[in-house]
């Protein structure tokens, strides 16, 4: 029976230490936030009563089962559990209290399925196409260029502002954790984004997102992700086409070009070489697909 879950002043604590101090996205925060409040919420029924940091002390890995298996009857996957997992450790470990041991659910690491650039454009002209009026069509076929040409998460693309505006060869980037970095624009990139500015009927100050939504508001990713789904449905892609997507093939069709691993790094913002390391089994994989097709003895 799923644990109700209630405010815990301690969660929120650690949630504004996060945002604060940590400069965590709000996604991240929201998600850990409402892990450390499950967790709370759990022991105080668990060892029925009130639970503060001196309290946490006392937590075994006895416990974390038992706060584990009430997640998974709540429906939780591997992966799931294992995120939930990661969140509960870094609560702890920020309480002062030395997270038990406890091994966490395997979970096989996913290699992200690169988009031909034929079916990238495809997509992007099927998006723009549909769309109700031409200058939303501009936004989403300059959006998802983007995404393709420069590698960008659609969190970062959405978050540029009209500051942006004239355009240049490069455009700085704010990534995870508030981290900045420089992406080279293509050309055509950098046209198609310039069609819908001029197209746009809302103005774009510096200081707001360049792209808007059809009331005028900032594009709302979801929008983005709902054109994405109904045009790879209409072009017979697969489900893993999605706006991220796009984001692995920019990485994967540079690497397959010859693209250093570190370069490769700069590019997507990647905090550490082994985030970008996936890449490598997804040319792998390519490759090893290419071979079976190809060789007559395979």
């Amino acid at each position: 029976m799923p644990v109700a879950t209630l405010p815990h002043p301690l969660a929120a604590d650690w949630a504004a230490h996060l945002s604060r101090d940590r400069r965590r996205s709000v996604h991240t925060v929201r998600a850990y936030h409402a892990t450390a409040d499950r967790l709370l919420a759990f022991l105080g029924q668990h060892w029925g009563g009130a639970i503060d940091a001196r309290a946490l002390a006392a937590i075994t890995s006895a416990d974390l089962r038992a706060f584990l298996a009430s997640r998974r009857g709540d429906g939780l996957g591997n992966a799931s559990a294992a995120r939930e997992l990661s969140a509960v450790r870094g609560f702890l470990e920020w309480t002062g209290t030395a997270s038990p041991r406890l091994r966490g659910p395997k979970v096989a690491k996913g290699i992200p399925r690169p988009v031909a650039p034929a079916d990238v454009i495809a997509l992007a002209e099927d998006v723009a196409e549909d769309a109700r009026e031409p200058w939303i069509g501009a936004r989403d076929w300059a959006l998802l260029l983007l995404l393709y040409g420069g590698g960008l998460r659609i969190g970062e693309a959405l978050a540029l502002t009209g500051g942006v505006v004239p355009l240049g060869e490069t455009l700085t980037v704010t990534g995870k954790r508030a981290k900045t970095r420089i992406v080279p624009l293509l050309p055509q990139v950098r046209i198609a984004i310039e069609d819908y500015v001029r197209q746009c009927p809302w103005p774009l100050p510096r200081t707001e997102a360049l792209f808007r939504g059809a009331r005028g508001g900032p594009l709302d990713p979801g929008v983005v992700r709902l054109s994405v789904r109904g045009a790879r449905a209409r072009l017979g892609l697969g489900e893993r086409t999605t706006p991220h997507a796009l984001r692995h093939s920019f990485a994967t069709h540079l690497l397959g070009r010859g693209a250093d691993l570190r370069s490769l790094q700069q590019l997507l913002g990647h905090a550490s070489l082994s985030s970008t390391q996936v890449y490598t089994a997804v040319d792998a994989a390519h490759l090893l697909d290419v071979y079976r097709h190809a060789h007559p003895r395979a």
